[in-house]
């Protein structure tokens, strides 16, 4: 089993991932424009600036995951021509760190805050309130239906590492 050729496919594969962060930032950002420019009614109008933040913030995750999983690519050869041993230990300790924070955030966190935000958007009479509540419950439901993936790919990748691993001390 070559791990390095594993360890680049996956990072690629969240390089792929990451960029519908953006693609959904973006759609955010343009129904931000789109209210602002047809919007008439107050609803519609409150919309402007949730959407603006939630495509800004939802971009910015994008941009970040890119950019990090993007080096990786290149980092992840340099760090296994020097001692192939210690990349797997590394990625080891990285992914099961990673795996970790997915199943308190993704399926913990965010899921309480779609809650919170329902009950907002049914108790709250003010249109400021019903929009952000509703922009809040779209960009949690992107980032647990992207992240439900690449936590597949993490476990995955996991696996195959301890594999490796084992391998490497036998």
């Amino acid at each position: 089993m070559d791990i390095l050729k594993t360890a680049i496919v996956w990072a690629k594969a969240e390089v792929f991932s990451a960029q519908f962060f953006i693609f959904f930032g973006v759609l955010f950002l343009i129904g931000s424009a789109g209210f602002w420019q047809m919007g008439k009614t107050e609803l519609a109008k409150a919309y402007i600036i949730p959407m603006l933040v939630v495509g800004i913030l939802t971009s910015t995750i994008g941009i970040g995951l890119f950019i990090a999983n993007k080096s990786r690519v290149s980092s992840f050869v340099t760090d296994y021509n020097k001692d192939a041993a210690a990349f797997v230990k590394a990625e080891i300790i990285r992914t099961e760190s990673t795996i970790n924070s997915f199943q308190n955030t993704v399926y913990k966190a965010i899921p309480i805050i779609i809650i919170i935000a329902a009950l907002l958007f049914i108790f709250m009479d003010k249109p400021t309130w019903k929009a952000s509540s509703v922009c809040v419950i779209a960009m949690m439901i992107v980032i647990m239906m992207i992240d439900t993936n690449s936590y597949t790919r993490y476990v995955d990748y996991h696996e195959q590492l301890l594999l490796a691993d084992k391998e490497n001390k036998n």
